[in-house]
């Protein structure tokens, strides 16, 4: 299975820059969950490094959408050339990665991948897994192309709960690595989760720079 599929993985190609405003703040967006994802919230970054005058990435959620028969929110991943939107379920089991897609491709994960545990479980020492299989698809007039299939496995684990202090500014997070297997090896990640904030650091390495909800 191409390295594609362990998209999984975010490995987006470098794309020529686009000039971005910041995001307005809405004083009536609020994050009352502990995974938000209220329609209309948005989350800026940069990378690890990158200066604040920088073009930012950005992460907005869509609102509802279904995904192969699923009921699912759509979070868009855009900037800098890079448009993806990613199918999620959040609930009270936390939230689950159902699959993605770019202008030219989708990517699904059966069974959708558990990105995060319910918040009860989020701890310190929880670790969670399991393997899904992949199925890649070219997005073409006719419809859809095969691309590739395969098995991916993953382990997730939350390595610590620390203070951090990044652009957008100061934030308890749990530092979670994340392991995903393919028959072409192993790749590590690390994010970065606050609760009722989001992402604070993605596995691409990017920071929060900014949100448009308090």
């Amino acid at each position: 299975m191409k390295r594609y599929l362990m998209a999984l993985a975010l490995l987006v190609a470098a794309c020529a820059p686009q000039v971005t405003q910041a995001p307005e703040v809405r004083p009536e967006l609020r994050a009352e969950a502990f995974y938000p994802a209220a329609t209309g919230l948005e989350w800026s970054y940069l990378l690890e490094g990158e200066p604040l005058s920088n073009p930012p990435y950005r992460v907005r959620v869509e609102g509802p959408a279904v995904f192969q028969g699923e009921e699912v929110l759509r979070f868009r991943s855009f900037g800098r050339g890079e448009n993806r939107v990613y199918y999620r379920g959040v609930g009270p089991f936390g939230v689950r990665l159902f699959g993605f897609e770019d202008p030219s491709a989708r990517v699904v994960f059966a069974p959708p991948i558990p990105e995060y545990p319910p918040e009860g479980l989020l701890a310190v020492g929880y670790r969670w897994g399991g393997e899904s299989e992949v199925r890649a698809t070219l997005l073409i007039p006719q419809g859809e192309k095969p691309l590739a299939s395969g098995r991916l496995a993953y382990t997730f684990e939350v390595l610590e709960e620390k203070e951090v202090r990044v652009p957008a500014g100061v934030f308890r997070v749990f530092r979670i690595r994340q392991r995903y297997r393919d028959e072409k090896g192993e790749t590590l990640y690390e994010v970065w989760f606050a609760p009722k904030v989001g992402e604070v650091r993605t596995r691409e390495g990017r920071l929060l720079t900014d949100r448009n909800f308090r």
